[in-house]
C-alpha cells in the first residue's frame, strides 16, 4: 500500500485518467473528489462488503423447521 500526505485541494493522479483531489478537511473527516472516466467504477468499500455479506446470507441454508412452516401458509 502506497502511503502519501496531501494539503487541502491537493491532488493525486493514478494511471493516465484518475485524478484524487483532497476538497475539505474537517474534524477528522477528509471530502475526496474523484474524477475518473464513466466505464471506471468507484465504489465505496463499505458498501462492496454489504453486498457480500447480503449475497453470503442469502446462500446460507436455513432452518428447514421454517420453511415447513412457509410452506403450510401457501398451502391454505
Amino acid at each position: 500500500m502506497l502511503i502519501l500526505s496531501r494539503k487541502l485541494d491537493e491532488s493525486i493522479v493514478i494511471g493516465d485518467s484518475i485524478i484524487l483531489k483532497v476538497v475539505s478537511i474537517d474534524k477528522g473527516s477528509v471530502k475526496l473528489g474523484i474524477d475518473a472516466p464513466t466505464h471506471i467504477r468507484v465504489l465505496r468499500s463499505e458498501l462492496i462488503n454489504a453486498v457480500k455479506d447480503s449475497n453470503t446470507a442469502a446462500s446460507t441454508p436455513q432452518d428447514e423447521s421454517l420453511l415447513r412452516q412457509l410452506a403450510q401458509k401457501f398451502k391454505r
